[in-house]
Formats: structure tokens, C-alpha cells, sequence
């Protein structure tokens, strides 16, 4: 990996989920070992704590087809401002969600840290769906379904335009993987916005590392590095029953670890997050375990 330190930063973003306890996922992680077990690696690790997040029992609800959009659009607006800083500061960012709304922050900060030096970033999104709703099209109003979009400039101003720009990422860079939940609005929202999409069936077809490699080279045709946006309902549910969207048929426990020993080989990625993790809806913190052991194989960790 081209960073030998990694500052890791907590999102404890919950307002974009149709189910509540993803503002616990940070502290599930972090209780997890993550901090101890990437210094085992031989990094240096910085825990910078979590950013400021508005507590739903307090706050409107909003336009009911993005529900919290105020609030969640502050939220990334100050995380990006972080990312910005950390990816500024040589400095690998690791984010914790929260919910995947958190990821326009993340992708906004880091675009932008590339943008002022004429460079792009591509853009590996692993789920079980494609969060690609819009407003008009999304059939709950929940914004985690909407966050590719938005980084894509699809979507409300307030998210799309952070930094006074969009998109943030280019649909030539961007890759789907693991994709088995689309709504159906959605699908043509996907089909026009110019991403590749790997669905479980591909995976199944071609195989992991085949669809993985592919990812790797459209994330990073002519980029600076991709971001690894990790949402861990992309993980079949058997193995990682703490997710607020389950969805049967993920992605096996081999699969997951192949995925992010694929990414570590390349050395291309610039920062990477981990969303999704509902410690209530959790057995034993098995989902957070699990996730602290793939951002272990992201970073490097080898069998011998």
C-alpha cells in the first residue's frame, strides 16, 4: 500500500436507514480490535473519533422522498471537509459508518483532495444493491438508497454539489459488485448512468476474481487510485446477520476475503470504507468481526 498511516474516522450516521442502530456500527468495529489489529500490520493508526451527527429523536423528518436530507447533508459536508484534510495530509482514510449515506461525504472529500491536483478517482462499490434511487424514483424516501447516485450528480443539489461541483466521480469509473436488490425504477437509472454493474449472477457465472480484476481496471483507468466503498449486506446474511438490509445469496466468506485480498494486490486503493454494521440486529458482533477481518485483507494481511 502506497500510506503506511491510516487515520480512521467514525460516521455514526443513522438517519438515512429505514431501521435504526447503524450509529452504532463505528463503536462495534473499533470493539471489534480494528485499531490494534491494523497496527499488527505494521501501520500507524490514528482513531480521530467520529463526526457530529443530528439525533433523529430530534430531528424532522423532512421531505418524505429524502427523508433528513438537511441534516445528512451536513453530516457529509463536515465529513468530507475531513477526508479532504486526511487524504491532504498523505494519509490513508479509513470511514465507519453509519449507514451508506455517509459514503457522499467520504467520495466528495476525497474527489475533491484529487480535483485541486487535476486528478480523478475511480470507484468500487461492493453491495447487495445498487443505491442508485433517486428522490422521483426511490419507493421509500430513505437516503442510503441514494448515495451512488449522488456522487454520480444524480440526485438532490445539497448532496451532489458539495465542494460547488458534481459529479464527483465519472460513470466510466465506477463498478457495482455483488448487486441482487434493484428496485425497479432504479434499474433505469443504472442502465443510463454508464457504470459497470457485476451482479450475483456474474459472480456465480465468471467468478470472483475475474469480476474483481475487472473492477480494478475500470476503477483505475486513468485515475489517481479508486475508493473502496464497502457495505456489508454485500456479504450473504448466513455470515453477516448484522445489516439493516438483508439480502439472501451474497457473497460467501471466501469470497468477501478474495475480494479484498484482490484489491490489496493491486495497491491502487486511496481510501476505503466500511458501512452498514447494525450491532442490534447482530449476533454476538459477528458482522463487525467479520468486517474488521476484511479491512484486514484489504490492508495487506496474508494466510503466509
Amino acid at each position: 500500500m502506497r500510506h503506511s498511516h491510516i487515520a480512521i474516522l467514525g460516521a455514526p450516521l443513522d438517519l438515512g436507514a429505514g431501521r435504526r442502530g447503524v450509529d452504532m456500527g463505528p463503536s462495534a468495529v473499533r470493539l471489534a480490535g480494528l485499531n490494534a489489529k491494523l497496527e499488527s500490520l505494521g501501520y500507524t493508526v490514528e482513531d480521530l473519533g467520529n463526526v457530529l451527527v443530528d439525533q433523529q429523536e430530534n430531528t424532522p423528518t423532512g421531505r418524505e422522498n429524502a427523508k433528513y436530507l438537511p441534516q445528512i447533508a451536513k453530516t457529509c459536508e463536515s465529513l468530507a471537509a475531513k477526508v479532504e484534510g486526511i487524504q491532504n495530509d498523505a494519509k490513508f482514510p479509513l470511514v465507519l459508518g453509519g449507514d451508506h449515506s455517509v459514503a457522499v461525504g467520504t467520495v466528495s472529500g476525497l474527489s475533491h483532495a484529487f480535483r485541486q491536483k487535476h486528478q480523478k478517482i475511480g470507484l468500487i462499490w461492493i453491495d447487495a444493491h445498487a443505491d442508485m434511487n433517486t428522490p422521483d424514483s426511490s419507493p421509500s424516501g430513505n437516503v442510503h438508497g441514494m448515495p451512488l447516485a449522488c456522487c454520480l450528480g444524480l440526485g438532490p443539489h445539497e448532496l451532489t454539489h458539495i465542494f460547488g461541483y458534481a459529479p464527483k466521480v465519472e460513470g466510466r469509473n465506477v463498478v457495482l459488485v455483488g448487486i441482487r436488490d434493484v428496485d425497479r425504477r432504479e434499474r433505469d437509472v443504472v442502465h443510463e448512468s454508464g457504470v459497470a454493474a457485476f451482479t450475483m449472477r456474474d459472480i456465480d457465472e465468471r467468478g470472483l476474481r475475474n469480476v474483481m480484476e475487472e473492477a480494478i481496471a475500470r476503477a483505475g483507468d486513468g485515475t489517481a487510485g479508486f475508493h473502496l466503498s464497502l457495505d456489508m449486506d454485500a456479504v450473504d446474511p448466513d455470515e453477516a446477520p448484522g445489516v439493516g438490509t438483508p439480502v439472501r445469496g451474497g457473497m460467501t466468506y471466501r469470497e468477501a476475503h478474495l475480494a479484498m485480498e484482490t484489491v490489496c494486490d493491486c495497491a491502487r486503493m486511496v481510501s476505503m470504507e466500511l458501512v452498514e454494521v447494525n450491532p442490534v440486529l447482530d449476533d454476538a458482533n459477528r458482522t463487525a468481526l467479520l468486517g474488521v477481518e476484511l479491512v484486514m485483507s484489504a490492508m495487506g494481511k496474508k494466510i503466509l
